[in-house]
């Protein structure tokens, strides 16, 4: 028995679940996210809480089943609460600047990065070195911060680059003469 499927997702005040077969619409302050639901699984709602269980003892519906208990919560956590990535440049002439509906970056390329902000998100730049990616629907703001880490990863030897906030770079030690 899953540990992580077995426990119910609760639903705050304000957000407001529907249930219509296997189609899961959640709705919050800050917006409105939907999901459908495979077939192995099934979802009942009670007394504010959505159970959601294995209707088989296969094995794709047992892996099934915690999955789909968490894209769930993560429905109901980003309408209520949301998502949000923090970034950091580091390298001298490294920056960022929004311009319009683009995230311009300087990454000591020879031009310009100019990374178009996806329909959903929102990126503020505190400072020209740190960023924010925000945003309801956890897999597109994870998947917006990726796209931006990935034009300029940190590198090893003098941690330049575009890292998350919390991320540790493993330094290495420059040759020796």
């Amino acid at each position: 028995m899953s540990r992580i499927g077995k426990n119910p997702v609760a639903v705050p005040d304000g957000v407001t679940v529907e249930l219509n077969g296997k189609d899961v619409k959640v709705k919050g302050k800050l917006g409105e996210l939907s999901m459908r639901v495979h077939d192995e699984v099934g979802i009942a709602m009670e007394d504010g809480h959505v159970r959601v269980s294995a209707l088989t003892r296969s094995k794709l519906s047992k892996t099934l089943w915690p999955t789909t208990r968490m894209l769930i919560h993560n429905l109901v956590v980003g309408v209520s609460k949301g998502y949000e990535k923090k970034l950091e440049i580091q390298g001298v002439g490294y920056r960022a600047q929004l311009q319009g509906k683009d995230l311009v970056l300087s990454l000591g390329f020879s031009h310009e990065v100019r990374y178009p902000v996806p329909e959903g998100i929102s990126i503020e730049v505190e400072k020209q070195t740190q960023l924010t990616v925000k945003g309801i629907d956890k897999q597109r703001v994870g998947q917006t911060a990726a796209e931006i880490v990935a034009y300029r990863p940190p590198e090893p030897y003098k941690g330049k680059g575009v890292r998350y906030a919390d991320q540790y770079v493993l330094r290495k030690e420059g040759k020796k003469k």
